[in-house]
């Protein structure tokens, strides 16, 4: 995002103060503000200091933002997927019928970034072809332990 969109979009971001000196913010520069963050290779804390806002709380409306795509996703019965943030590749595998001798799973994993991911009721092929498409996805520096 460029400077001149950021310093336009601070402008927009504060519609009013409460009476205790808190922001109130425009939501639809707040939702700008949150889908310049998902973007990949963008700095929360500079996008933060280009407008304004305090990075906690920038934080906060993404993580709220990524809670509210969780759990707008399909139910578990329709179609596997995970949930992803901006750098993430959607992954969709259709449900089939689980073989008689491959055991069907049921698993669930929040990652630290704020992640989903809802492997229920899936065939054992599928968690693996999901976990697979996962361990290919490039990280950044900062992530690997």
């Amino acid at each position: 995002m460029s400077d001149s969109h950021l310093s336009e979009l601070a402008q927009r971001l504060v519609i009013g103060h409460k009476r205790d000196g808190r922001s109130i913010y425009d939501e639809g520069a707040k939702h700008e503000l949150v889908m310049a963050c998902l973007e990949p290779g963008a700095s929360l804390a500079k996008i933060a200091r280009a407008c304004s806002v305090n990075a906690n709380q920038l934080a906060s409306w993404v993580r709220q933002h990524e809670r509210s795509v969780a759990q707008s996703t399909p139910p578990s019965g329709e179609i596997v997927e995970a949930v992803q943030a901006s750098e993430f590749v959607p992954v969709r595998i259709e449900p089939g019928e689980p073989a008689a001798a491959e055991p069907v799973v049921n698993l669930q994993a929040r990652l630290p970034n704020g992640v989903v991911l809802d492997l229920r009721g899936c065939d054992l092929g599928q968690a693996c072809s999901v976990i697979e498409a996962l361990g290919r996805v490039r990280c950044s520096a900062s992530t690997k332990g």
